[in-house]
């Protein structure tokens, strides 16, 4: 498989080397900078350091530029965005429902999240042995095992039957070519992992931006009620253990709702306030680049050279949110206008909407350097896993609307009350998608209800069926996306998904 190969290359990559340099007999000395699984290992600040190469897997899912960018898969899928990038062909063909296991995209997922895990698999197997604080090792490996979860999450929804492996690999390992694993195996492994993470001795919240308790229990909340939901379906039992999850999170006191959307793309309350975990960057250093994507094609707004227009919303999407809400206002989550590169004082209008809740001001107008992070799981998505779920376990309860009512209170919005189980259900669902829209999660949210959100009537409908307010209509095939064709081709065990 091209994701083990590559991990191959990262961790043995000495053994090229010393093919080479064997053949020159006048080098009598072994050059001590190189390492390998059986010399590495041997100290804190190794263990340490594989573990943040884990991390390093989060970050080229974010790339784009005039291509478009891997981000923005789950997003076109869901019918609610737009793009003017002509040359985006992976996003065009997503967006129409003509994808292929040719998208690039999904190339990107499947192989930064198998490097991220074939990184975790190393840490997982070799941290245990190296001579350290036994506090801080714990830490470490709850960091590793939230990471492969949340790797595996995400390839497990998106392509369905997959290769699931928890060994290190190499070219003499039976799982060189692995087979696929059904996705409640999957599953059951990533609710190990959180499980043992829970155990790990992590803080709450960790402001660097490292995993923490609160970002291990909330994504657990997540995986259960998508357990709860399709493909698995297992009920109640599972709504029940993520409205129980969520709640200790709710009940930490740790994460609170930022006061303003504002503080949503404000680099310096990254890591802080409902921000629970996040994708890092740092501007100069490591800057995050999909800020070239949330700008209109070439209007002249930003100080950015590059402006793609790769990504906007809807207009009937937006024109969906309530009247009122605050969060369709201009400059919350989304802009029609904006001054000009070369006069500040003067302002352009649009035509469309433009995503405000990703916008960096400063490096937009200034900078052109971005040190804003973007969000993985924040506290607004855990109040809303916890009112889903508690309503569905408990029927309509205190718990549920409080939980749903701070997100409405926050929007300007009345509270909920008196609604029946279905009711609260839809209510809850509009909310998650206004309020998580273009965060990565709508998508994986309609294929766990398989329901569609009719932009035009507000309610829901059957997703296989469901028709985008510019023509296509989904299928079953796009209950999956497709296994890329390079691992198909690499190896031969892999079994396509259904219509591609």
């Amino acid at each position: 498989m091209k994701t083990t190969k590559s991990y191959i290359r990262k961790f043995v990559f000495l053994s090229s080397l010393i093919g080479v340099t064997s053949c020159a007999d006048f080098l009598d000395e072994s050059d001590k900078s190189n390492f390998t699984l059986d010399n590495y290992f041997t100290k804190p600040e190794h263990a340490t350091s594989a573990v943040n190469s884990i991390y390093q897997s989060l970050q080229p899912i974010m790339s784009s530029g005039f291509g478009g960018g891997p981000w923005m898969m789950t997003e076109f899928a869901t019918g609610l965005a737009d793009t003017e990038l002509g040359q985006a062909q992976n996003s065009l063909l997503i967006m129409n429902l003509d994808n292929s296991s040719d998208n690039g995209y999904g190339q990107t997922y499947w192989t930064s999240f198998y490097l991220g895990i074939a990184n975790a698999n190393v840490a997982i197997a070799e941290i245990p042995d190296v001579p350290m604080d036994e506090t801080a090792k714990n830490k470490l490996l709850g960091e590793a095992r939230f990471l492969r979860a949340y790797y595996y999450f995400n390839l497990v929804q998106i392509f369905g039957n997959i290769p699931l492996i928890t060994d290190p690999i190499d070219l003499t390992s039976e799982d060189l070519y692995p087979e696929q694993a059904a996705p409640a195996a999957v599953y059951d492994q990533i609710v190990a992992d959180l499980q043992e993470a829970e155990k790990s001795g992590l803080p709450w919240r960790d402001a660097s931006g490292r995993v923490s308790m609160g970002a291990v229990k909330s994504l657990l909340s997540s995986v259960y009620l998508t357990m709860a939901g399709y493909p698995l379906q297992k009920g109640n039992e599972y709504y029940g253990l993520a409205a129980s999850k969520a709640k200790e999170v709710i009940d930490s006191n740790t994460f609170s709702l930022f006061d303003t959307y504002y503080s949503l793309h404000n680099p310096a309350m990254k890591n802080l306030g409902e921000n629970i975990f996040m994708t890092q960057y740092v501007a100069y250093v490591l800057p995050s680049s999909w800020q070239v994507s949330i700008i209109p094609y070439n209007r002249g707004i930003s100080n950015y050279s590059e402006e793609t227009g790769g990504i906007f919303a809807q207009e009937a999407f937006v024109k969906s949110y309530e009247s009122g809400d605050k969060r369709a206002a201009e400059k919350e989550f989304y802009y029609t206008s904006y001054t000009l590169r070369d006069d500040r004082t003067k302002s352009l209008e649009l035509g469309d909407y433009y995503l405000f809740k990703h916008f960096d001001e400063t490096a937009q107008t200034n900078t052109r350097s971005s040190s804003l992070n973007w969000p993985i799981l924040r506290f607004a998505e855990v109040l809303l896993i916890h009112a889903e779920a508690s309503n569905e376990a408990n029927g309509p309860n205190a718990d549920a609307y409080a939980s749903v009512n701070k997100i409405r209170e926050r929007a300007a919005l009345a509270p909920l009350s008196g609604l029946s189980q279905q009711e609260l259900r839809e209510a809850i669902w509009r909310e998650k998608f206004h309020e998580l829209s273009y965060e990565n999660k709508t998508w994986f949210d309609m294929v766990r209800i398989r329901k569609g959100f009719n932009v035009t009537t507000r309610q829901f409908e059957d997703y296989v069926g469901h028709k985008f307010v510019y023509g296509p209509t989904v299928s079953d095939r796009e209950l999956l996306f497709p296994i890329p064709t390079a691992e198909v081709r690499n190896n031969p065990k892999l079994v396509q998904n259904p219509g591609y």
